[in-house]
């Protein structure tokens, strides 16, 4: 897995790109990008489906923040990204959430 950042000349944001490998997504069909960003919308943020089996999705986000994150795996598999800048304890359940600080 790996966190892309591009931080913007122009803005205080920051382009990140967020892939989950072909290896963690095991043959999915969908995969969405949960987390803080989109208030938590299981279904906002859909990811694109790469040759390799891999899917990808860049977001621009505000930049001084860390936002917890997760990808949900054909809605029914969580996954957590091996690349995160750190892990966190989810409130809601007992789980980890990825972290990416901008």
């Amino acid at each position: 897995m790996a966190l892309k950042k591009k931080f913007l000349k122009s803005k205080p944001v920051c382009k990140v790109t967020f892939t989950l490998p072909p290896e963690a997504a095991q043959g999915a069909k969908k995969v969405f990008l949960v987390g803080e960003f989109n208030d938590w919308k299981l279904d906002a943020t859909p990811m694109r489906k790469l040759k390799d089996g891999s899917f990808t999705r860049s977001l621009d986000l505000e930049a001084g923040k860390d936002y917890h994150f997760r990808y949900l795996v054909d809605g029914r598999d969580w996954e957590n990204d091996w690349a995160a800048d750190r892990y966190e304890f989810s409130p809601f359940g007992n789980c980890e959430n990825s972290v990416v600080s901008i």
